[in-house]
């Protein structure tokens, strides 16, 4: 289908401009002023009053991630639907073998898990020890699979986490083939011994979560990682940051010119640590690592964004329900971490950001899209309302207005961390590959 998009506002992460917009052949064809095609076949939008921003890109989601406890409750499919409704039409995730398995076999077998996803998905590959053939197994997917990020961890060492060494490993072979390593940062060892300390203990069991995993534990291991990264050449993207203290670090590394990027979330932005002190069935939503923290800390990620010290904002999406979360009411080390968010991030980010003067649009783009397509490899097709790239477009109402709610969420799940927020602005339209999502129909369940 031909779309033609009339009278709005383009935001891109460098300018806005009033032009309007031709979709043909799942790319945008042309922009302009006051176009109008004799013998137009196809839809006419008019986008008077609205925004119009490339589609959003989270860099940063698990669907169908397996637990102890059963897989997170969104797949590609529901996760995607629920992207779509929020303005997300791309989704990057995760890639996770199991140890003695090739990268490569991994790669296909999440891309065959992935096949029904509603938004367009690409991924990170996790490296989860450093084998004999691991080196050459990231070649081949840089070089023939489009690859260009690789997940680590420095926690969960008993599944997939990597030590220091192997780490390092990672970080020289991705830097030598021109890639970037994503790294979880919180000290494993250390976290283990306050894990099994806490467990002993009769703080509620949300709490000794929140205990277990102190903001050092962080911002140790961001400085870690940024020491491995500068020794290695490597490029460096320091996911989900939550605390103030990381942030120190993280902008010292940038003053001093490596390549360092940071990724935070909306529940380290909007979201503290009082949030532990509910009852179990209300607390045990926010048990995800690392843990909320200050209202301090959420001032500062604020401004680190403002500031150009953070990049991207992504969501971590991994939502379980109440029942799967309920295993860990005895022992808060069985509680699966994560929460839902994926739906909600721009307008979120709009709502507590643009419109309460932290960020500008131009700015609440970059965070959302741009930044992301170009650390990621997909930029221009993605992250840019231009001539040529993808037809992903959000076409944003400014003033409509939703309370949060899992009667009203479209993810898979009983729970919702932003549950009773209120926001301010949320897709009119949203057009993935030149076809229109939401706003034209109801997509199918």
């Amino acid at each position: 289908m031909n779309i033609l998009i009339k009278n709005g506002t383009i935001v891109n992460s460098d300018k806005s401009i009033e032009a309007d917009i031709l979709l043909a052949n799942g790319k945008i064809q042309n922009i302009g002023n006051d176009l109008s095609l004799n013998d137009f076949k196809g839809r006419i939008i008019d986008a008077t009053g609205f925004y119009i921003y490339p589609g959003g890109i989270d860099p940063h989601v698990h669907m169908h991630l397996p637990s102890p406890s059963g897989f997170s409750s969104d797949d590609f499919q529901t996760g995607g639907k629920a992207a779509l409704y929020g303005g997300t039409t791309t989704l990057i995730d995760f890639v996770t073998p199991n140890r003695g398995e090739s990268l490569i076999e991994a790669l296909n077998l999440r891309k065959d898990e992935a096949k029904n996803s509603l938004t367009d998905t690409f991924f990170h590959v996790s490296p989860v020890e450093w084998r004999s053939t691991t080196h050459s197994e990231i070649r081949e997917l840089i070089q023939k699979h489009g690859i260009q990020s690789f997940k680590t961890y420095m926690a969960y060492k008993n599944s997939v986490g990597l030590d220091d060494a192997d780490l390092f490993e990672v970080m020289k072979a991705v830097a030598h083939e021109g890639g970037v390593v994503t790294v979880h940062c919180e000290l494993g060892d250390e976290i283990e011994i306050l894990r099994e300390e806490f467990a002993k203990t009769d703080l509620p069991v949300p709490e000794a979560h929140l205990l277990s995993r102190p903001p050092e534990m962080e911002s140790e291991a961001v400085k870690k990682a940024i020491d491995l990264a500068r020794k290695a050449n490597c490029p460096l993207y320091i996911v989900h940051v939550s605390s103030a203290q990381s942030l120190v670090h993280i902008a010292k590394a940038q003053k001093e010119g490596q390549i360092v990027y940071a990724e935070t979330c909306p529940q380290y932005l909007l979201l503290d640590q009082s949030k532990y002190s509910c009852p179990f069935d209300e607390a045990a939503a926010f048990v995800i690592s690392p843990p909320l923290r200050t209202k301090e800390d959420n001032d500062a990620l604020w401004k680190a964004i403002a500031d150009g010290n953070v990049q991207t904002v992504g969501t971590d999406h991994c939502p379980f329900t109440l029942v799967q979360k309920s295993v860990g009411k005895e022992d808060f080390r069985k509680i699966p971490n994560g929460a839902g968010g994926v739906e909600h991030r721009m307008s979120l980010l709009y709502y507590y950001g643009v419109l309460q003067n932290r960020i500008s649009l131009n700015k609440f783009v970059d965070i959302t899209s741009t930044n992301a397509a170009k650390i990621f490899g997909l930029f221009p097709k993605k992250g840019i309302i231009a001539e040529g790239a993808d037809a992903d477009i959000v076409i944003w109402n400014p003033t409509k207005e939703n309370i949060i709610s899992v009667e009203t969420h479209h993810q898979n799940c009983d729970l919702d961390i932003y549950e009773g927020l209120e926001i301010v602005g949320a897709p009119e339209f949203v057009i993935l590959n030149g076809n229109i999502f939401v706003g034209e129909r109801i997509l199918s369940s």
